[in-house]
């Protein structure tokens, strides 16, 4: 088919989000231009903004397309009683971000400036952290009434998991999501 229907629409829309993504993961929003987009998807410039009216529109259609917060009932939780290090553990292999690399750096990068970006991230942490604070609730029964320890642990959880990416681009170091689990667990006394 021709660029101008059907398959070659499609193919070329995916390949100005595809040039965004890197260029945003590499370069950032702001010093990534519409023309260099255009250039990296190999395109005419204007069918950027046919695509996409605004610069702005680009970087939207990749936070809507391409992230996704998986968000689940509570009961879809898997605790292991009286083993919260294990419990986080799982949890952090389930972690509910559905995004390339390139993504969850534009996603880190860009909420600072960018509300619709960093409503997707506050979406994120707010779901890692209620499952983090249920899983520990279920893990812990007895400490139930001990919520603002549970709370605290359920953040440092949190914010270790989601910003390890980060955190290891900053330091050179990985985090062990397993060893934080287990650091976390001692530290409530399990």
């Amino acid at each position: 088919m021709s660029a101008s229907g059907g398959t070659g629409t499609a193919d070329s829309r995916t390949r100005i989000l595809d040039a965004a993504e890197a260029l945003f993961a590499d370069r950032g929003y702001e010093a990534s231009s519409t023309a260099r987009i255009a250039g990296h998807a190999q395109v005419p410039k204007g069918l950027v903004f046919h695509y996409f009216p605004q610069k702005i529109d680009v970087l939207l259609a990749l936070v809507d397309e391409r992230t996704f917060v998986e968000e689940l009932p509570d009961g879809a939780v898997e605790a292991l009683p009286g083993d919260p290090a294990g419990t986080l553990s799982r949890l952090a292999r389930r972690l509910p971000l559905h995004a390339s690399p390139a993504m969850r750096r534009i996603l880190f990068r860009e909420a600072d400036t960018h509300r619709s970006v960093r409503e997707r991230l506050g979406r994120l942490n707010g779901e890692v952290f209620r499952r983090a604070r249920h899983a520990l609730e279920l893990a812990l029964p007895g400490a139930r009434g001990d919520q603002a320890r549970l709370e605290v642990a359920a953040a440092t959880f949190t914010a270790v998991l989601i910003y390890q990416e980060n955190l290891a681009s900053l330091t050179g170091q990985h985090m062990d999501p397993d060893a934080v689990a287990d650091l976390i667990a001692r530290a409530l006394g399990a």
